[in-house]
């Protein structure tokens, strides 16, 4: 299984990042500086690090530079509220694979995650899936029914991507909140629905046959068999 180390001094935005990845099936260890960042990468090598530019007391350039001098050709994803084009290229140029300015998207911080690691290890990361007659391309966001192209909304491909990620397991609106949703985005269940019906729609299940089924008042799951695309 797929191991990220998280490195964010926010408490808030450390276990945003945790919950998310964690809900995506990666193993997440999260610290809140430099210097414990480097000892868990010593102790439990990970597949790749999140790391926050403005830590305590090691920060975020140190900790790249570190790993780099160490030849640890680990991918890191750099976060930062820091925007200018100097640090992104000292970033990249330190040996950083991507990075995103605060405040970020949930969506776009998960497609980032999983482009780096479909680069760093591409024979271990499906780009799509099939389920009955559809066929879900992860890396474009795009769904197609028996050949068809479905024209789905970023958003609505973002919860049927977590639906099909779990086959059968039921998704609370809670939870499809917190998943779907910017921490500072963040609407009502009533909004789930509306986004699920739309779905249901687009998908030719208007009438509730059963490819999104509906959980009592939990939520919603995904009855399809999921399989990866050989």
């Amino acid at each position: 299984m797929t191991h990220i180390l998280v490195v964010e001094d926010e408490p808030n935005l450390r276990q945003l990042l945790v919950d998310n990845l964690g809900f995506e099936g990666f193993t997440v260890e999260a610290v809140d500086d430099g210097v414990p960042a480097l000892a868990a990468q010593r102790a439990h090598r990970a597949d790749l690090i999140v790391l926050d530019l403005m830590l305590p007391q090691m920060d975020g350039f140190q900790v790249l530079q570190e790993l780099r001098n160490a030849r640890d050709p680990v991918p890191v994803l750099m976060l930062t509220a820091r925007g200018s084009e100097a640090d992104r290229v000292k970033g990249l140029s330190l040996g950083a694979d991507d990075y995103m300015v605060k405040p970020f998207s949930v969506l776009e911080f998960i497609a980032r995650i999983k482009a780096i690691l479909r680069r760093s290890s591409p024979v271990e990361q499906p780009t799509a899936l099939r389920s009955g007659p559809f066929r879900f391309n992860l890396a474009a966001m795009s769904a197609e029914r028996e050949g068809h192209s479905l024209e789905l909304t970023p958003r609505e491909f973002r919860l049927l991507e977590i639906l099909i990620s779990h086959p059968g397991r039921t998704h609370s609106r809670q939870e499809l909140v917190q998943q779907a949703w910017e921490a500072d985005a963040r609407p009502g269940p009533r909004t789930v629905d509306v986004h699920v019906a739309n779905l249901r729609r687009k998908l030719g299940d208007e009438d509730k046959r059963g490819l999104i089924a509906t959980v009592g008042g939990e939520g919603y799951r995904w009855t399809l068999k999921v399989d990866p695309e050989r």
